[in-house]
């Protein structure tokens, strides 16, 4: 065999081995069948037993901003838990929700969405906010069994993977989305301009067909009586310095298109000062509480979409995919609608933190065929990820049904008519609002 031969065959096998290690691994995730962090240091080892990539390859994720930025969320979340300030605004929450049925399923939705920028975790979120609403139903007469409690908890566990797409920061796909483009193309995303380009169709149509699929699906109604809560007890001290933080870092996160500090390093900032003894608000100790799981399922993403990228299996898939793919220049509504259902086809393989992975590392092909740039390629998935079809695309909701008590089948049913009817009112509507605003030419 000439040296040439020899080449090829190493190169078609170097691709070969990454193909058969990207398939396990989405496999692995998307099924559940081994524990995530299980499947991420599966990943590590046999990308480097294997010799597919160089080790500052393989472990790229580690290096990545959207890494620390969940890593950072963790111990936000961690620290509104521990503080007990989640609950109070849950408490509050609760004094201002209608004593309606479509009124408080939609403040809860309307909860969800609103936690989402002072709490950069999907899955801290659920799990201070679960047991508040079991509360909340209950306080409000909707006991256990009656439609309304499946409903409005079901809503709020749908709604924090769904609308906090909308929010840069705010959940793993997105940071999945980011730390890939930067990763792969250098590419920085700002808060304020995303938040701007999807808030209005990703989170508020959304979340208004969101409640009304909730309130048609699983009718109830409330007595009409507002239940009487035990005050609040003043702010502690830990609460008021939290609040402070928090504040500082949502003024810093909405205006880093000025400063020029990113996301990440704000977060982490937050993270420190929440730890430091004395001005923090929970003790060092308290890290190891931290389920750094999800940090290294997330850098294992990033590193395989690299290895992916790399060794050229990506541009492999991409002109496969273009193949069949209706992409051409000129012809933005086609385009949109075409990434839009790729995006959602990527779910249904990767779940909704694998498929940005896998779509980010081929938008610069996709780019490249339909004309369109690179950032609006990118910003036209987020579209598709967060629109949900089945729970296991999303783990808050699957967290959700764990911790409430609540069956596949009432979670299938919301997410399947909830993702048709985004799919059919809010992603037209989400083309529109990219042409108004000239993200698409």
């Amino acid at each position: 065999m000439s040296q040439a031969a020899a080449q090829f065959m190493g190169a078609h096998g170097m691709v070969a081995a990454t193909g058969a290690l990207l398939v396990l691994c989405m496999g692995l995730w998307a099924t559940g069948l081994v524990a995530e962090v299980v499947t991420a240091l599966l990943f590590f080892a046999a990308a480097m037993l294997l010799k597919l990539a160089p080790a500052q390859t393989v472990f790229s994720g580690f290096a990545s901003s959207a890494f620390w930025l969940v890593t950072s969320g963790m111990v936000v979340g961690l620290a509104m838990n521990r503080t007990g300030l989640g609950d109070r605004l849950a408490r509050m929450l609760a004094a201002r929700l209608p004593a309606s049925y479509p009124g408080f399923v939609a403040g809860l939705v309307a909860f969800s969405f609103a936690l989402a920028f002072v709490m950069p975790s999907n899955l801290g979120r659920i799990a201070v906010m679960v047991p508040v609403l079991i509360a909340l139903c209950d306080a409000f007469g909707l006991t256990a069994g009656r439609p309304g409690r499946t409903g409005a908890i079901l809503s709020f566990g749908i709604a924090t993977p769904m609308l906090s797409a909308a929010i840069l920061p705010a959940n793993v796909p997105n940071l999945v989305m980011a730390g890939t483009a930067e990763t792969l193309y250098g590419v920085h995303l700002a808060y304020l301009p995303y938040l701007f380009l999807h808030a209005p169709v990703l989170g508020l149509v959304k979340g208004a067909i969101l409640v009304a699929c909730t309130v048609l699906l699983f009718p109830d109604r409330l007595d009409g009586a507002r239940p009487t809560l035990p005050p609040l007890p003043p702010l502690s001290g830990e609460e008021r310095r939290l609040s402070v933080i928090l504040a500082i870092m949502l003024a810093l996160w909405l205006t880093d298109g000025w400063h020029g500090i990113a996301p990440a390093w704000i977060g982490l900032a937050a993270a420190v000062i929440c730890l430091l003894p004395g001005v923090g608000v929970v003790p060092a100790a308290s890290f190891s509480e931290i389920p750094l799981r999800t940090c290294f399922y997330v850098a294992a993403l990033f590193g395989l979409t690299a290895v992916v990228n790399e060794t050229g299996l990506g541009a492999r898939i991409g002109h496969a995919l273009l193949a069949v793919a209706p992409l051409e220049p000129g012809a933005p509504a086609k385009d949109f609608a075409t990434l839009v259902g790729l995006s959602i086809g990527f779910l249904f393989v990767g779940t909704a933190n694998g498929a940005p992975a896998l779509y980010t590392a081929l938008a610069g092909e996709f780019s490249a065929s339909s004309g369109l740039d690179l950032i609006s390629v990118l910003m036209v998935q987020v579209v598709g990820y967060s629109t949900l079809f089945l729970p296991y695309q999303a783990p808050p909701i699957i967290m959700t049904m764990d911790l409430a008590g609540l069956s596949l089948r009432d979670a299938t049913k919301l997410t399947a008519a909830s993702g048709l009817a985004a799919l059919i009112v809010a992603a037209p509507l989400a083309y529109l609002w990219f042409r108004l605003t000239g993200r698409l030419a």
